[in-house]
């Protein structure tokens, strides 16, 4: 089975049980993919037994603070620690450029023996490839946010099973895209507004979309009442809805 574990499941606001919104999607021989980046990453991987050098892939979905202030600490992290092991950073031109930049402000091209990094530009299309490996095909979409984003459709090469990860979003037609016949849709549910997604709208897409399972993800902890989201999304969905936990585990 594939399987994915959260590293982080709130929005722009975390809280002492909530990091922010970033993924690690695991391959059958031990290595692994970073979806986003927050908070000390490897001190994350380091809790739930994933070791730094067997990261290959990571797929920024766009250049927020929530989603890429980590990366800066990994690379540097990695790199103080020895990795040698080249790193492959995928996310959207827009994206690319700023990260690239951020680390040029911090001289990363003086930091004697780094690892190899290379960017990795997606287009902006329904079905634009992002990268393909032994266990997984991974696909994106464009998404209705504040600055170009992409929402990712991973597929497991064996079973053929999907798993569609919204990122940040309101109601779009790339996010249903992403979410048509999926075994688990992870959609966010910050809420209804400019950018984002409530968890009844959430619902309506899984619905929509004919998803088998519903995940609530990237949602608002501070000084909020969680517990009305899996309702909310029920309702509207009527199939089955989990609110996502940090280091909560993931199969399908």
């Amino acid at each position: 089975m594939a399987k994915l574990i959260v590293l982080g499941s709130a929005c722009a606001i975390p809280d002492e049980t909530h990091e922010n919104t970033h993924l690690a999607l695991l391959g059958r021989d031990g290595a692994f993919i970073l979806i986003d980046c927050a908070g000390q990453p490897v001190i994350r991987l380091r809790r739930i037994g994933l070791h730094y050098d067997r990261l290959t892939d990571l797929i920024l979905t766009h250049f927020h603070p929530d989603h890429t202030y980590g990366v800066s600490m990994l690379i540097m992290e990695m790199w103080l620690r020895g990795r040698q092991n080249p790193l492959r950073i995928h996310g959207a031109p827009h994206c690319l450029e700023r990260v690239e930049a951020m680390m040029q402000a911090y001289d990363w091209d003086t930091w004697p023996r780094l690892f190899p990094v290379s960017f990795v530009p997606v287009d902006s299309h329904e079905g634009a490839p992002v990268l393909e490996n032994a266990d997984y095909r991974i696909l994106s979409a464009p998404v209705k946010h504040f600055v170009p984003t992409i929402g990712l459709r991973v597929e497991d090469r064996r079973t053929s099973h999907v798993l569609a990860y919204s990122c940040d979003t309101e109601p779009c037609p790339g996010d249903l895209w992403l979410a048509r016949g999926a075994d688990v849709l992870m959609h966010e549910a910050a809420g209804k507004g400019i950018g984002h997604t409530s968890a009844g709208q959430a619902g309506e897409i899984a619905r929509e979309a004919g998803a088998k399972r519903l995940v609530l993800i990237h949602y608002c902890v501070d000084g909020k009442d969680i517990s009305t989201l899996v309702p909310e999304a029920e309702a509207a969905f009527g199939g089955p809805v989990t609110l996502a936990e940090d280091f909560m585990e993931l199969e399908w």
